[in-house]
């Protein structure tokens, strides 16, 4: 029960840097798409380009955040000299990326069909390699349970990356009206361009919160660790590709499958909806940033694999409240963006339920990991990545971005499945599945009911799905009512204590 309590409070510190973070940047989503038209295809490069960096930020990580908790709780291994090890490693990398990058920048730009703004390619991949870089910095905090630099870090950069575009995009255009010696600088038709070299300034900045963890840096590189390292590393860089893949391919294959002006709108307005699905991977990443630790680091507790089993049952009930408060209330939610843009929200639960398949994977995935045989992850992305982009490819050009979101359904499906199925023959964990599986049949039967006799008026769906809600609440404090029962003592203890 511990480590459960250690996990909640944990994920509480690093969810409430995501999750305000992510609150916080969804004021950009509005801000963009009212700014930027959706005619004009200008947020599906925004969409396009985030898509080719969160690829290569697998590629040049390396698998190294995985591999560094591995060997770092590991016997015989200086956790000081892997972490050492692992950035070097990283940083060399991504330096190297860089200069192949600006070496080769025109004809990579033109191949993507970024011919006009070559910059755009070349600012992306400066971001993409520090994010690289700071993301073993970011691993060690967690390692150490240093969650509040963490979240602190993590909470600078939303800020400061808010307020340069409200500046921007707000202040600079009647600034560039009333003073415009002084705003020479700016250029009104630039607005795509601006993203990008603002993510480029603030993620610079970060790199000055990281100073003492730089100067650790001095315990050098250790080549026989590395190799080691590397060994592990390799499967998983392979399954993080592939599992990337999963959650890119759409957005990176959709301008090749349907070209031009009209493959960028499309693109603009189901990466401009599917911003509110985020909050599901928003959930997925505060609850990977508290569970791998504790699961590398409790890999000799007897009680691991029971506590690798609750805390999937209560992963999948958290996210699968997060569902229905999402589509319960989409009706309020679509103002996040503006409404020509409102024709995606459709694809919205598809994505939402696509997310929490993914968080289940990554759940399940720690068998293979804590074996060592991380080519099984490989294997069961790559069968779900090739399974989504056959759908991309077969549907999309009837079908548009709608075979975008069932293409991750199910390419995180099949991955969620596989993994169970051999998972439990190579390393039986006591996962509670019919209690999960009742806890799905509940969610959807009441979002069923909520599509299936939606009122007239505005008023009673919101009070009819508020209702629906509390059912959901109500039936899982039942179900889980002796954690509910201790939960509620301890809260009694301490406010009585005090």
């Amino acid at each position: 029960m511990g480590k459960l309590k250690s996990l909640f409070s944990d994920s509480i510190i690093y969810g409430l840097s995501s999750i305000v973070g992510r609150f916080l940047n969804y004021l950009l989503v509005p801000l963009y798409t009212y700014k930027i038209a959706a005619e004009s295809g200008g947020y599906g490069i925004v969409t396009n380009l985030y898509a080719y960096t969160a690829l290569l930020l697998v590629i040049l990580t390396f698998g190294m955040e995985t591999t560094f908790f591995r060997f770092a709780n590991k016997d015989g291994v200086d956790s000081e000299k892997a972490y050492s090890t692992s950035l070097l490693f990283v940083g060399g990398l991504s330096a190297f990326f860089v200069l192949l990058c600006s070496v080769f920048l025109q004809p990579i730009a033109n191949v993507l069909d970024y011919a006009a703004h070559p910059e755009y390619v070349e600012v992306m991949a400066i971001i993409v390699a520090m994010d690289a870089f700071q993301a073993i910095m970011f691993a060690d905090l967690r390692r150490r349970k240093r969650a509040w630099k963490f979240a602190i870090l993590k909470l600078a950069f939303i800020f400061f990356n808010i307020g340069l575009n409200l500046f921007v995009f707000l202040a600079a255009p009647a600034l560039a009206q009333s003073h415009p010696a002084l705003m020479s600088w700016y250029d009104p038709t630039y607005q795509v361009g601006y993203i990008f070299w603002i993510n480029l300034i603030c993620t610079a900045a970060i790199n000055l919160g990281f100073i003492p963890e730089l100067k650790r840096i001095r315990n050098g590189l250790d080549i026989q660790l590395l190799k080691q390292m590397v060994r592990y590393a390799f499967p998983l860089l392979l399954l993080g590709l592939v599992g990337i893949l999963n959650q890119v391919a759409d957005k990176i294959c959709f301008r090749f499958i349907v070209p031009g002006q009209e493959g960028e709108v499309q693109l603009g307005i189901y990466g401009a909806c599917v911003k509110i699905a985020m909050i599901m991977a928003v959930i997925t990443q505060a609850f990977r940033y508290a569970y791998e630790p504790l699961v590398f680091g409790g890999q000799r507790d007897k009680n691991n694999k029971e506590f690798q089993a609750q805390a999937t049952k209560y992963f999948v009930m958290f996210t699968l409240l997060a569902f229905l408060c999402v589509v319960f209330y989409i009706d309020i939610l679509k103002y996040i963006v503006k409404a020509d843009y409102w024709e995606a929200l459709r694809a919205v639960p598809i994505v939402m339920m696509a997310e929490i398949f993914m968080g289940i994977y990554f759940n399940l995935s720690f068998w293979y990991k804590l074996t060592d045989e991380t080519w099984w992850g490989a294997l069961f992305s790559g069968i779900g990545c090739a399974l989504l982009l056959a759908v991309n490819f077969i549907f999309v050009p009837q079908y548009g971005y709608m075979a975008c979101a069932w293409g991750g359904f199910v390419g995180y499906g099949t991955c969620m499945i596989l993994s169970y199925i051999v998972g439990q023959k190579k390393y039986y964990v006591p996962y509670p599945v019919w209690t999960i599986l009742g806890y799905f049949a509940l969610a959807l039967g009441l979002y069923a009911v909520s599509v299936y006799f939606r009122p007239e008026s505005q008023m009673l769906v919101f009070v009819m799905n508020t209702g629906l809600l509390l059912v959901y609440l109500a039936v899982v404090a039942f179900c889980e009512r002796a954690v509910v029962k201790q939960a509620v003592s301890t809260v009694k203890r301490r406010f009585l204590h005090k």
